[in-house]
């Protein structure tokens, strides 16, 4: 049976790659991004139910929602993708605009997406989801000069914990990948090179975005029964295992 599948951060890079996945495999795909003609030609070509929607915003997060309600009365999948991050500097360097450009995105947008994807599969007939948060390689190791983005990657852990938690008694799975150096425009510097934590700078190894968009497929076709917690991938040579 279809999956009505929800993507945010979804006119480019991982999401849009994922949806385009999750549209070959046969399932209903809702878009979301902030970007609204991006987004749009993207839900166009494939088929796709495109809500412009921006993750910061509890208003624009509610009608992102209710036109799912509106449009398939249930939601089966959420992969809540959307991030952004700002270039490297000194955590005494970085001023609070910085930081709240961040982290308004990449956790209080995860936050909104999730808490309005666990009241409508609570609310639905028959009761339940799955909601896959995309955490990253910075989830668990930094990289210099990058507070704002590791702190919000640190602290998806935790919502992606608390949600598999607090799910249990909804049949409300939610688990966690972790994406270490996808080619996209967010790394296409790292072929020119990138700080390392020697205090060097080398070019880092990068790889095919489709390979993410199988993995959260399979993680959201499981059964409700069976869940990842938490999943790492990455290209087999970047500098991760070992970083520091």
């Amino acid at each position: 049976m279809p999956l009505v599948t929800l993507i945010t951060g979804a006119s480019q890079g991982i999401g849009l790659a994922t949806a385009r996945a999750y549209a070959e495999a046969g399932h209903a795909v809702v878009m979301a991004a902030r970007n609204a003609e991006k987004l749009e030609a993207a839900a166009a070509e494939l088929g796709a139910m495109a809500v412009p929607t921006d993750v910061t915003d509890p208003a624009s997060v509610d009608a992102l929602f209710a036109a799912i309600r509106e449009r398939h009365g249930r939601i089966d999948v959420v992969f809540n993708n959307a991030g952004t991050n700002v270039s490297p500097q000194d955590v005494g360097d970085m001023s609070w605009e910085d930081w709240r450009t961040v982290v308004s995105v990449n956790l209080d947008g995860a936050f909104l997406i999730a808490s309005g994807a666990v009241r409508m599969m609570k609310a639905q007939d028959p009761q339940g989801g799955r909601i896959v948060n995309n955490g990253s390689i910075s989830a668990h190791v930094p990289r210099p000069g990058s507070a704002a983005y590791t702190a919000s990657k640190h602290a998806i852990t935790g919502l992606t914990k608390s949600i598999a938690l607090d799910g249990r008694p909804y049949s409300i799975a939610c688990g966690q990948i972790d994406i270490g150096n996808t080619a996209s425009d967010m790394t296409a510097r790292m072929s020119g090179g990138v700080p390392q934590a020697d205090g060097s700078t080398k070019s880092e190894p990068t790889m095919d975005v489709a390979h993410v968009a199988r993995a959260v497929l399979h993680m959201g076709e499981l059964p409700l029964d069976v869940n990842v917690l938490t999943q790492t991938i990455m290209a087999t040579n970047m500098p991760y295992v070992g970083r520091g």
